[in-house]
């Protein structure tokens, strides 16, 4: 560090918008999303959880998404909500970094949980007379640790390459959350591996989760196009409809932001992007599967009828 570098210890979050009248709307707005977010993961997992008909590892594993969009969500959209109610939004430097690590940890468990979940259909459609012995209770298990314990060692990866890192000068984040990318720029000292290691191992893990995907999904495709009955063409690939659209969701997103090379968009760009994939997306995963889940709406009701008559 240089002699002449003062130690920044808070930074400013400059968030969305400085417009007076956006600020009200866009609070307003975030947090119906993140009371909606909150309500319809927990009814999730609540009612997996007390539907014994939901006990499956395909019902398990989406309980988990429901657990990690909470978490993702919870991280980042209470300090934008405040940012909005202040003029000027301070964070400490290892509050900011702490926020990455969680939302890092959780965004990439969430990934690698939607190929367990990929996997999973593979599984139950491609070998439905193995499926139990397939994705028994330890499988799942092991698949649930591993998709937590990868999201935990990407996010130290982009963690440790800002620990060492000095920050003096500029603390003004162009941003609504402590990302990666922003907060690197505030460093002191940059060298190419504070750029090339996460991009790495962030690149790694998103090829590898759609590779399983694609792959998994292939084979379905094959197994489907097999069925004669247009009946049982159909209900196959309604299991697989919500998540595949949670899918392109997410990728879509993900890959726009940490894979594309920066110099192809813009920074207001950057934090819209980050908003859906942040804020939006965990609220809209609950409503992708339920609505067109016909199980998990039988369940809900049959879990209102019983509330009902004990009331």
């Amino acid at each position: 560090m240089s002699d002449n570098c003062t130690a920044v210890t808070e930074l400013i979050l400059l968030g969305l918008t400085d417009d007076p009248t956006l600020r009200v709307i866009l609070f307003v707005l975030f947090l119906g999303v993140y009371v909606v977010t909150l309500v319809g993961n927990l009814s999730i997992i609540i009612l997996i959880r007390k539907s014994s008909q939901l006990h499956t590892p395909m019902y398990l594993f989406l309980s988990h998404l429901a657990f990690v969009d909470i978490e993702i969500s919870s991280s980042v959209t209470p300090l934008m909500l405040r940012n909005y109610l202040e003029d000027i939004t301070l964070i400490h430097l290892g509050g900011c970094v702490a926020q990455m690590f969680i939302t890092f940890t959780f965004g990439t468990s969430e990934s690698l949980l939607l190929a367990v979940m990929a996997y999973d259909r593979y599984m139950a459609i491609c070998n439905p007379l193995l499926y139990s012995i397939n994705m028994s209770t330890s499988v799942c298990t092991l698949l649930l640790i591993t998709s937590y314990l990868g999201g935990f060692m990407n996010a130290c990866i982009f963690t440790g390459c800002l620990v060492n890192r000095s920050f003096c000068g500029p603390n003004k984040i162009n941003h609504f959350f402590c990302d990666y990318s922003p907060l690197l720029k505030l460093s002191y000292s940059q060298d190419n591996l504070t750029v090339f290691l996460p991009g790495l191992s962030a690149g790694s893990i998103i090829m590898i989760t759609v590779s399983i995907i694609i792959i998994s999904y292939a084979y379905i495709l094959f197994s489907v196009l097999k069925i004669k009955s247009n009946e049982g063409r159909s209900k196959a690939f309604s299991t697989c409809t919500s998540h595949l659209t949670a899918v392109t969701l997410f990728f879509g997103t993900l890959t726009f932001i940490y894979v594309m090379p920066e110099s192809s968009y813009s920074t207001d760009e950057n934090k819209v992007i980050s908003v859906f994939y942040c804020v939006m997306i965990p609220m809209l995963n609950p409503l992708i599967y339920s609505l067109r889940n016909n199980e998990v709406k039988g369940a809900l009701r049959k879990l209102m009828s019983r509330t009902h008559l004990f009331s």
